[in-house]
């Protein structure tokens, strides 16, 4: 089966909190890549969605969650906008 053809979850993509302080990667493997300010790579880590919902587990085993709600992510306190 070719692998070309298989879209990404919607999902994917980068958010960005409205300052652009804080920026999460979703990558299509499953993995993660969060931003602090000048510190690329803060956190990083592994993810699966459940419907609207992401779970997250960063390489340290540290766990949090986050909802997709009208195509904004709620993580943590956080509010993320896709980046386009």
């Amino acid at each position: 089966m070719s692998t070309q053809n298989v879209k990404p979850h919607p999902y994917v993509g980068m958010w960005v909190t409205k300052d652009g302080y804080i920026r999460h990667e979703l990558l299509a493997n499953g993995r993660y890549d969060e931003a602090r300010g000048k510190r690329k790579s803060a956190y990083q880590g592994r993810y699966t969605f459940v419907g609207d919902r992401i779970e997250y587990v960063d390489d340290t085993g540290f766990r949090a969650d986050g909802d997709f709600r009208d195509s904004v992510l709620y993580h943590a306190g956080m509010v993320l906008y896709r980046e386009r």
